[in-house]
């Protein structure tokens, strides 16, 4: 398969539970090489360009036995699945104890055969990596002790959530800045010359069963945060940082390797900057679930390439289910939102049926849910559009609205375009929970003659418009609580009807 696209679509799937919805209940668990053709057509909709495997690393005994001994953890394993049983609990994957695929999922060979099976419907393989941190029986731990945050017995004394011991060293939990630490994981020394080298192997190794890798909580390793996360127990920073290194070894052996990096705190273009591909958007997700059109629209004014580096989403296994997080239409204008912007799009699997149980990933199992019928309807129409008409082709600039004194509702409306040499694109979102009405002048002067016809994308309606008004004063627009257009029209000169 030739390089990934520009603005690659990815759809999520967890896969220890998926695998054992597709098994059945009470029966051993399917492995990777073992689904029918239909189980691999359902994770590659129309518009999916990779499929990420979440969760197909060997998981860490000792880090289930850490989880199954936490009070507060098995409340929420309960919370999610009330009949939960003892093998319900298969462990973190983000808790790994070797990056070899876990053997209950058929091991490496499974993985080259669901690979293939991807290839086969022209969809790319993502894969974990989890930089920050490692399961405790990690061999590393014992074999290369300095690759890891340590400290003393006095540190542990104060400090005993934190600190413990393996073998006579005081080593350090896992943790960002603002929680407490993992208790399940060991902190990685990510100013290590050894930590990079090792780092780097491994994903090199990665790279060799997959297209692309998702980096877990990528930011940590930034010298700034790691710095003040860590400070006197790491020594000094060295002079470079850890990821335009790594990066560039591994592309050193997998050029066409893209890197995804989950990332916080505003550092998105800090890690774009050191080589990522692409960078978590949470900024957009929080805004389009905690706010309304004018911050979105804010939000879209950055630099163009910056945003073409992002990876928008309403929905991944770190975030509740959309369908609770953004009830009724709402989600639906917000999907419409972030599958016709620029960047690389996350959907995850569930999200289309409207799944609303947010599933811890320790866990194997979920609950059976209700499909929503015209929310999974929807949602592949909108893939299947946006992919078929190539609506992201071609330059994109964010369009503006305008209304009336007595009427400001077009502040609620966000509006963009796509432009090719032979059609445009216009996106228009009401992000409010009452009606909208405005103008937005369309950015292509060669309308301004005779009739056009714009065609509705999603529900095939087709519009007649005067060219010279959707230019000036620009096309009405009159949308009800979180409605919106995806509309197409011809920007080939105009020529009259024949006679």
């Amino acid at each position: 398969m030739t390089g990934w696209p520009d603005q690659p679509v990815v759809y999520e799937v967890d896969t220890w539970p998926w695998l054992r919805d597709l098994s059945g209940p009470g029966v051993p668990l399917l492995r990777l090489d073992q689904l029918p053709a239909e189980a691999w057509d359902a994770v590659v909709p129309a518009g999916v360009d990779a499929v990420w495997l979440m969760g197909v690393w060997e998981r860490s005994p000792a880090g289930l036995a850490v989880a199954l001994a936490n009070p507060s953890l098995m409340s929420s394993f309960r919370a999610a699945l009330p009949d939960l049983t003892p093998d319900d609990v298969v462990g973190s994957p983000y808790c790994i104890r070797r990056y070899v695929v876990d053997e209950r999922l058929g091991g490496p060979a499974a993985l080259a055969i669901a690979r293939e099976q991807l290839r086969q419907r022209g969809a790319r393989l993502v894969l974990d990596f989890v930089p920050n941190h490692v399961a405790p029986d990690h061999p590393w731990v014992l074999e290369h002790p300095e690759r890891f945050v340590r400290g003393t017995a006095a540190d542990r004394a104060r400090d005993p959530d934190l600190w413990f011991d393996v073998e006579g060293e005081v080593v350090a939990h896992g943790r960002d800045p603002y929680f407490p630490p993992w208790p399940d994981v060991v902190q990685l020394d990510d100013f290590s010359p050894s930590t990079r080298d090792a780092m780097a192997e491994t994903l090199i190794d990665i790279g060799e069963q997959c297209d692309g890798v998702r980096c877990d909580m990528a930011m940590l390793l930034l010298t700034d945060v790691f710095e003040k996360t860590w400070g006197s127990w790491v020594g000094p920073a060295p002079q470079e940082e850890l990821w335009p290194g790594v990066l560039a070894r591994v592309r050193g052996r997998h050029p066409d390797m893209v890197f995804v990096a989950e990332a916080y705190w505003d550092l998105e273009w800090e890690l774009q900057q050191q080589g990522f591909d692409f960078c978590y958007d949470k900024r957009l997700y929080d805004r389009l679930v905690h706010e309304g059109g004018g911050s979105v629209r804010a939000h879209l004014g950055a630099d163009l390439g910056y945003q073409r580096k992002l990876v928008r989403f309403t929905e991944n296994h770190d975030e509740p289910r959309a369908a609770t997080a953004l009830p009724g239409d709402r989600a639906r204008a917000a999907a419409v939102t972030i599958a016709t912007l620029p960047g690389a799009t996350l959907w995850h699997e569930g999200q289309f049926e409207g799944r609303r149980v947010q599933l811890p990933v320790f866990l194997g199992r979920r609950p059976a849910e209700p499909v929503a019928p015209e929310l999974q309807a929807f949602s592949r129409r909108l893939l299947a559009a946006v992919s078929g008409h190539r609506l992201r082709d071609g330059a994109w600039s964010l369009l503006a609205s305008t209304g009336w004194p007595d009427n400001r509702t077009n502040d609620n409306l966000v509006a963009w375009a796509w432009s090719r040499a032979d059609a445009g694109h216009v996106v228009v979102v009401n992000l409010s929970d009452a009606p909208a009405q405005g103008r937005i002048p369309l950015p292509w002067p060669q309308l301004a003659h005779g009739l056009r016809t714009l065609e509705e994308l999603l529900t095939n309606a087709r519009l007649d418009r005067d060219g010279s008004e959707l230019v000036d004063p620009g096309l009405f627009v009159d949308l009800p609580a979180w409605g919106y257009h995806v509309l197409a029209l011809s920007l080939l000169p105009w020529e009259p009807p024949p006679s």
